[in-house]
C-alpha cells in the first residue's frame, strides 16, 4: 500500500457535485492499494498514519501525532500512486490491486484508523472526485507498507 500524506488547515471531497468528505485541519491522505497487499499492511499503515508526529506543539516543533493535536483525516482512495511511468508516457497501472481487494483493503484501512480513536472522513471508492485542500506548511509524506520510501 502506498499513501500521500498531506498536513491540511481543511480538505474537502466532491463527488457530482455533492461533499462526501470534510475535515478541517488535520491529514489529508491518498491511499493505492496494490497487487498482494494485505489486512496486515493495511492495518500497519495505518497505525504509522494515525501516529504521525507531523503537528506542532507548543514550542513550535513538528511533536504531535493527529490524536494529539485535535486532527481529522480525510481518506481518498487513489489507485494511480501505482502508476508506473518509467517507460513511454502512459502510465501503467498494472501493479495496482483489482477492483474488490483494493476496495476491501481501503475500508479496512478506514476501519483500522477508527478503531484507533481517529475521526475519519472519505471520499467515494472508484468515483471520480474533486479534492480541495489547503496545505499547512506544506507537510507532505509519502509511506509504503513495503517501505520502498
Amino acid at each position: 500500500m502506498r499513501v500521500v500524506v498531506q498536513r491540511v488547515k481543511l480538505a474537502r471531497v466532491r463527488v457530482g457535485g455533492r461533499v462526501t468528505g470534510e475535515i478541517g485541519a488535520g491529514l489529508l491522505v491518498y491511499l493505492g492499494v496494490g497487487k498482494g497487499d494485505t489486512l496486515e499492511a493495511a492495518q500497519s499503515l495505518a497505525a504509522k498514519v494515525a501516529a504521525l508526529r507531523v503537528f506542532n506543539d507548543a514550542s513550535g516543533k513538528m511533536n504531535l501525532a493527529p490524536a494529539e493535536s485535535g486532527g481529522s483525516l480525510l481518506v481518498v482512495s487513489e489507485f494511480t500512486l501505482y502508476g508506473d511511468c518509467r517507460k513511454g508516457r502512459r502510465p501503467n497501472y498494472t501493479m495496482a490491486a483489482p477492483l474488490e481487494a483494493a476496495r476491501d483493503l481501503y475500508e479496512a484501512f478506514i476501519e483500522a484508523l477508527r478503531s484507533l480513536g481517529m475521526r475519519v472522513a472519505t471520499g467515494e471508492f472508484q468515483a471520480m472526485m474533486e479534492v480541495e485542500a489547503v496545505n499547512d506548511g506544506p507537510v507532505t509524506l509519502l509511506l509504503d507498507s513495503d517501505r520502498l520510501f
